[in-house]
């Protein structure tokens, strides 16, 4: 008897297990069918809010269209490219729906299938003519003398080996060749490492250079005082900065007004600079509530038109939060 009563005992234990077996595997179950559906639902905002993104930049690339273009339009402008013109103010953050609300008077757009309220946006148009152009170290069938001389001079104020300038001539000049032996050519400045560029040296050439479709002057109403003065044979850093300085209250009507103002005055010249620009250089950035987005354009300008040549747009960036019951 007490043999047949100890069977009890284990068939209890074993039912035990096999509840909590199945109470395990339920709730792994449920636990991952929960997952799932977080995830999804997350996959579904981020590709919502790029869409989004993506088409409000669109728009904001054509409202910075339409301010070159009527900039090239304007009729008391001198022809001029400068400072002081409304292209060049920055827009700092600002909430987008007080822009969409603006010809309406309300805090607010009301429209079910897009969020303004925290949609944030900002951008800026910089004069892409203010820098040192890549494309002109290519001249005709060999490198250009003066360019070289102008980059020569940046490359030492940066400390960067002169081997890397030879080598970066020698590949614009080569992808400038017809014939099967060309290389690829970067699209913009921030793209030399695939001529093998370093890095760092990338990062430093930067906020001083840029790689236009064609060779182009520098715009002396609006490049730096280092980019005025790698851009002149025998212009010194003061002079450089004394350009700058007297521009601030009174742009330059022509490269004559500026080259009073040097010591060599044959040191600027409509050959090497210019007042005015044709490329620009459109950035955007919207943040949508977690989700930043940029975008950066070129643009070309002539009298009543103006083209997007190219845009890039920069990695999509989210900060995702915690799964559920974490």
């Amino acid at each position: 008897m007490r043999r047949r009563g100890l069977g009890r005992p284990r068939q209890t234990g074993a039912a035990l297990l096999a509840a909590m077996l199945t109470v395990t595997l339920v709730a792994t179950f449920a636990a991952t069918a929960l997952w799932q559906q977080w995830r999804a639902i997350e996959v579904e905002t981020a590709e919502r809010a790029r869409i989004q993104s993506a088409w409000i930049l669109v728009g904001a690339l054509d409202w910075s269209r339409l301010i070159l273009r009527e900039d090239s339009l304007a009729r008391d402008s001198d022809g001029t490219d400068n400072l002081s013109e409304p292209w060049a103010v920055p827009l700092e953050e600002a909430r987008l729906s007080t822009f969409l609300a603006a010809n309406n008077n309300v805090s607010q757009v009301e429209d079910a299938s897009t969020d303004t309220a925290n949609a944030f946006l900002s951008g800026q148009i910089t004069d892409q003519q203010g820098l040192l152009n890549l494309r002109n170290l290519a001249g005709d069938k060999q490198v250009d003398a003066t360019a070289l001389r102008q980059f020569a001079r940046l490359f030492d104020y940066l400390g960067l080996p002169r081997g890397q300038l030879d080598a970066l001539a020698g590949q614009m000049l080569r992808s400038q060749a017809q014939d099967g032996d060309t290389p690829l050519r970067p699209q913009s400045a921030a793209q030399l490492g695939w001529w093998g560029l370093p890095q760092p040296s990338v990062a430093a050439l930067a906020p001083y250079v840029t790689l236009l479709p064609v060779r182009t002057p520098v715009n002396v109403n609006t490049a730096s005082a280092v980019v005025l003065w790698a851009s002149a044979d025998g212009l010194d850093m003061a002079d450089a900065q004394r350009l700058v300085q007297v521009r601030a209250s009174r742009h330059f009507r022509s490269e004559s007004d500026a080259a009073k103002l040097v010591s060599k005055t044959d040191a600027i010249s409509s050959s090497t600079h210019s007042v005015s620009s044709s490329y620009f250089e459109v950035r955007g950035r919207l943040r949508l509530d977690q989700t930043v987005v940029e975008e950066r354009s070129l643009v070309f300008k002539q009298r009543g038109d103006v083209r997007t040549l190219w845009r890039e747009r920069g990695a999509l960036a989210r900060t995702m939060g915690a799964g559920p019951g974490r």
